[in-house]
């Protein structure tokens, strides 16, 4: 069971959300029920894991990776890992007191993914850095020095293309930056978006067509940068628009719509269907009004875009509290049926309380809750095999076992929702609530 902890600790450093002090390493994990053995690979996630035990907020901690493989209808290992950052490491800012900024550090806490043969741990401040495949820190990626803006911790890649699409944004001029790397991991292309000044662009959409950013009112604020706070806050006076380029077009080429006011950390999906652009998101109506602390509720909302008459009709889909939406990447920017989030999850700094299916197509929504114990984090969907349905597969994450003060790995069925897991891996130790990961099949 866990222990007592002072009431007036933030909510990021209590319970499941608190750090674990040291790396695991476990091999040969116990599993209840039977995992498929179709599932051949490695799934990771990563989130601020601060190393010192605290942190100002929770998004400014150390990163850590933490992964099970699967191999043969086995768990053979769970590895939890510190992304060796020079501010890990080193004890650095990417931010130095003079104001310049140094890329090649950054706490690498937010994202895993893999593409063109590199796993890369990313954060939304500065350079990815690249993992081995028992997720030992290798070093800065920087696309052979080509890249020369932060890179996105939510990068999109094209399932017909194998590009990979992603940008940078910052608190000084240019403040975003587009970039295209190709299928071999080599970035040709990089354009500057003109925005409206700096706010902080958490993610963003592509089709089969087009790019889609979303230039919203969280804006970098000096004076709580001067406090030594989460230097970002609502701005009612900055507006809220979408901006919309073709793929393969330049910065001069994006067109913006004006939306109403709101906040995006995380979208579903985006395609286009009927001459229009269909982006289905986790909505904040508002976020950090009052100061970049706690969470208010997100939901399921829809945004039309309609780039020829200038216009975005918006609509409100569900009135459930979501986070950590996801679809099958295999349908990245192309009409989408199925998505998946956690519910609940960042409402008010508690972890989330059930899972949900939503059906994009008929609107239909699904609930699993897998009881009192259990607390479950981001799922992301696994393909049964190369050609198989957009629901034919299994969803994998991680969920935080109260009962036992520890983690499992989850093993749902897609097609049958609701359902016991197929299977649980018992980890010995418990994963901190976090933020995203993804399968990396093996070749």
């Amino acid at each position: 069971m866990a222990t007592a902890e002072p009431a007036d600790l933030p909510f990021h450093l209590r319970g499941n959300y608190a750090p674990v002090s040291e790396e695991t390493t476990a091999f040969e994990l116990p599993v209840e029920g039977a995992l498929p053995p179709e599932l051949r690979g490695l799934y990771v996630r990563n989130g601020p894991n601060p190393k010192s035990g605290v942190s100002r907020h929770w998004f400014s901690g150390d990163g850590m990776v933490h992964g099970v493989r699967l191999e043969g209808g086995k768990a053979r290992w769970y590895r939890s890992r510190w992304v060796r950052t020079r501010a890990l490491e080193e004890g650095l800012s990417f931010v130095s007191e003079d104001g310049s900024v140094d890329r090649t550090v950054g706490v690498s806490n937010t994202n895993v993914v893999a593409h063109a043969g590199m796993l890369l741990a990313l954060v939304e401040s500065s350079f990815p850095v690249r993992l081995g495949p028992e997720l030992e820190t290798l070093g800065v990626f920087d696309y052979g020095g080509r890249l020369q803006s932060a890179m996105t911790a939510h990068p999109k890649q094209c399932p017909r293309t194998g590009e990979l699409h992603f940008f940078g944004y910052g608190f000084a001029p240019p403040f975003l930056v587009y970039h295209r790397a190709d299928a071999r991991g080599r970035l040709v292309q990089s354009e500057e978006i003109a925005v409206r000044g700096p706010a902080m662009i958490h993610d963003f959409a592509i089709t089969d067509r087009s790019v889609v950013f979303m230039d919203l009112p969280i804006v970098f604020t000096p004076e709580l940068a001067m406090e030594g706070r989460f230097p970002y806050q609502w701005h009612d006076d900055y507006g809220a628009r979408i901006g919309v380029m073709p793929r393969g077009g330049r910065g001069a080429d994006v067109r913006w719509l004006e939306i109403e006011p709101c906040y995006v950390f995380h979208p579903f999906n985006a395609f286009e269907a009927g001459g229009r652009i269909v982006l289905d998101v986790a909505r904040y109506p508002v976020l950090w009004r009052d100061g970049p602390e706690g969470f208010d509720p997100a939901y399921l909302h829809r945004f039309e875009i309609d780039v020829a008459a200038g216009k975005v009709s918006e609509q409100s889909l569900d009135d459930r509290a979501i986070e950590f939406p996801r679809v099958d990447e295999r349908r990245m920017g192309l009409p989408t049926r199925y998505g998946y989030a956690a519910a609940n999850r960042l409402g008010a700094g508690v972890s989330a309380e059930r899972l949900v299916k939503y059906d994009l197509a008929t609107g239909a929504c699904t609930e699993l809750d897998l009881g009192p114990e259990t607390a479950p984090s981001e799922l992301v969907f696994v393909p049964a095999g190369e050609g198989a349905g957009e629901d034919e597969g299994w969803l994998v994450g991680y969920a935080y076992d109260r009962a036992r003060d520890a983690s499992d790995f989850l093993v749902l069925d897609a097609s049958r929702f609701a359902g016991p897991p197929v299977a649980r891996v018992r980890l010995p130790v418990r994963v901190p609530f976090g933020f995203h990961g993804n399968w990396v099949p093996d070749a």
